[in-house]
């Protein structure tokens, strides 16, 4: 492609299938304010997602006449194309990157690349944050700020399989089309509220490595136990940790090793030999022999000779009116939450307000601008200085005497 050719062209749809190719579109991106964007990936058989295309989208009124509006693919999957421009432009501070729910796209470019877009607007938080609901999906958002029908029949298709059809093309843009009149929206918006600092809370924890690395050593505290026996959960813990090794190590889905439930079952038999291990109800038939059913054994000894035992998530501390305060406390989150016009969930869960009303203090919901908006109430509720009062259809609290 000639020097500036993508500059030269009316404002089409283009597929990258060269860095050259990619690396002028970046360079148009990074004169602009923003820039929109989305993947898609498939992870049902591997444990790492594997990126199969890059959408993105430059602002329609553009810094660059010719590139207003500009929206292209970009196919990782072509032989000899490298991302190292798009990674340039992720690193390119003046240019704000946007996409939507943006975890699992971060999380490929960080596995892969180790590398995130800086800056970060992520719109399902922005929504949130201004009152559109908890986690509030893509379509939502596009017939109630865009204003446009949006076409999903696309959306379990094989993005692996090449070439694409029009039907996958036109889905996969529409992701990052439309996604240019949200983030305008929603800036102005944030803006508007004194809100930005909010969702740079937010953005801070997505793009935080720490965010993306399963350490296979805590793996097991993702496992559901109904025993608390510290034995028990040595070798759940062991388990785990070789399932996650083995799955890492391998590029497989954790559960082709074996799911949860086969674990459980593991740690409560204990299985010495191959012939215990055929006597599972729940375990795979290839992970019966050879390097699963090794790893098990091995790991099923060491958690039973363990001498570090693993101690069960302490109880919440009680206390009489536990639960009567926690459920004070959801009446306070959804008054403060509708008063501010923000996601109720945004702020706190509810295993947050069952902890705040069992005497834990330190959680995100106690800090930030989440404490300005119910934090310090609700702690002020719990200590009994507050009194929550219904007035007509609504809550109001109330300074206790």
């Amino acid at each position: 492609m000639p020097a500036n050719a993508l500059n030269d062209r009316k404002p089409e749809i283009r597929t990258l299938s060269t860095t050259a190719e990619l690396a002028e579109f970046c360079e148009l991106a990074k004169a602009e304010p923003y820039v929109t964007l989305d993947t898609e990936f498939l992870r049902e058989r591997t444990y790492y997602s594997k990126l199969c295309l890059i959408q993105a989208a430059l602002p329609p009124a553009s810094a660059t006449k010719a590139a207003g509006g500009l929206s292209v693919l970009i196919d990782p999957l072509v032989e000899g194309l490298s991302l190292e421009p798009l990674y340039d432009l992720f690193r390119h501070k003046p240019t704000v990157k946007v996409f939507h729910a943006a975890r699992q796209d971060l999380e490929i470019f960080f596995h892969d690349a180790g590398v995130m877009p800086d800056p970060l607007f992520d719109t399902q938080i922005a929504a949130m944050v201004c009152g559109f609901g908890e986690q509030v999906g893509y379509e939502t958002l596009v017939k109630k700020i865009a204003r446009q029908p949006l076409d999903k029949s696309s959306r379990f298709t094989d993005w692996s399989h090449r070439p694409l059809s029009d039907a996958q093309a036109a889905y996969a843009l529409a992701d990052v089309t439309h996604l240019r009149a949200i983030y305008e929206f929603l800036s102005a918006q944030l803006d508007k509220t004194g809100r930005a600092p909010w969702l740079a809370e937010e953005v801070a924890v997505l793009l935080n490595p720490e965010t993306y690395i399963t350490r296979p050593e805590e793996a097991w505290e993702r496992v559901r136990t109904r025993s608390g026996s510290p034995r028990f959960l040595a070798v759940v813990r062991e388990l785990a940790r070789f399932r996650e090794t083995y799955a890492q190590e391998r590029d497989i889905p954790r559960a082709r090793v074996f799911k949860d439930d086969a674990l459980i079952e593991l740690a409560s038999t204990k299985p010495l030999s191959e012939a215990d291990l055929a006597k599972s109800r729940l375990l795979l038939r290839d992970a019966r022999r050879g390097e699963i059913a090794n790893g098990i054994l091995s790991a099923v000894k060491a958690g039973v000779e363990a001498r570090d035992l693993p101690k069960p998530a302490p109880e919440e501390p009680g206390r009489p009116g536990n639960a009567a305060l926690a459920d004070l406390l959801r009446v306070l989150l959804k008054a403060k939450a509708d008063a501010a016009g923000v996601a109720p969930r945004l702020i706190a869960s509810a295993s947050d307000l069952d902890a705040i009303a069992s005497g834990a203090r330190d959680l995100p919901a106690l800090h930030g601008w989440r404490a300005e908006v119910f934090g310090h109430d609700a702690l002020r509720l719990a200590s009994g200085e507050i009194a929550l009062s219904a007035q007509g259809g609504a809550v109001k609290v109330v300074a206790c005497p």
